[in-house]
């Protein structure tokens, strides 16, 4: 994939994808999560965090996804690429089928595209201030946007962590992505047609966005 990083395009191969679930620092938060998913059927997580691997060719910067059934919607992630000796820290959506999930949760992030932000960051220009990056995110519903998610990554587990607990260093030695968790959702998780998100870095002044629409393929049984 090619990906724009202080105005040069760097050409990565990723060959390996993980997306990481559960990942809350609070356990209150952890716990609210759990509570919003099992709200539309899904069971609770056998250990949190998990680490769930889907294909990498999932990971798409495009502007329109498909998706089976009107039941699918996106998450606002901090997402790590690592390769050929080199990190950056971007910006993914962790779409999920959310009928799906409340059969299977890894199947469910299997089976929709990982949309992502064609811009990212080199590692070491947000490595001394990680937990200070903001991340948002936004649906249309048919209305216009709405807020939807918000947060810091001093909400999620350290990201230092979460490399170690998915033994992202072997995988990324091939190249890896990993998505690494998100936020409440305002209003409760649901679908809708469009989703934004950015990711702001209060420091520099920066920031990343990326936004896409879902299209319904039919359902047919």
């Amino acid at each position: 994939m090619n990906f724009t990083c202080n105005g040069a395009i760097v050409e990565i191969a990723i060959r390996h994808m993980v997306v990481a679930g559960w990942t809350g620092r609070d356990a209150t938060a952890i716990r609210h999560h759990i509570e919003e998913l099992a709200a539309i059927g899904v069971a609770p997580p056998s250990a949190t965090p998990l680490y769930y691997r889907v294909a990498a060719a999932l990971l798409t910067q495009a502007g329109r996804i498909e998706a089976v059934g009107p039941d699918s919607s996106g998450e606002v992630e901090p997402m790590i690429i690592q390769s050929g000796g080199r990190r950056w820290l971007g910006l993914g959506s962790d779409h999920t089928d959310r009928k799906l999930e409340a059969h299977s949760v890894a199947l469910s992030k299997q089976v929709c595209a990982k949309p992502c932000a064609a811009e990212i960051w080199d590692w070491d220009s947000v490595a001394d201030h990680l937990e200070r990056i903001e991340l948002e995110s936004w649906i249309d519903e048919g209305a216009g946007w709405q807020p939807y998610q918000a947060g810091t990554l001093a909400a999620i587990r350290p990201l230092a962590d979460l490399m170690a607990g998915a033994e992202f260093e072997a995988l990324a030695q091939e190249g890896a992505a990993m998505m690494c968790g998100t936020f409440g959702a305002k209003g409760g998780v649901r679908p809708a047609a469009r989703f934004r998100m950015q990711m702001r870095d209060p420091t520099s002044g920066r920031s990343i966005s990326h936004d896409y629409a879902t299209a319904t393929l039919p359902e047919v049984a």
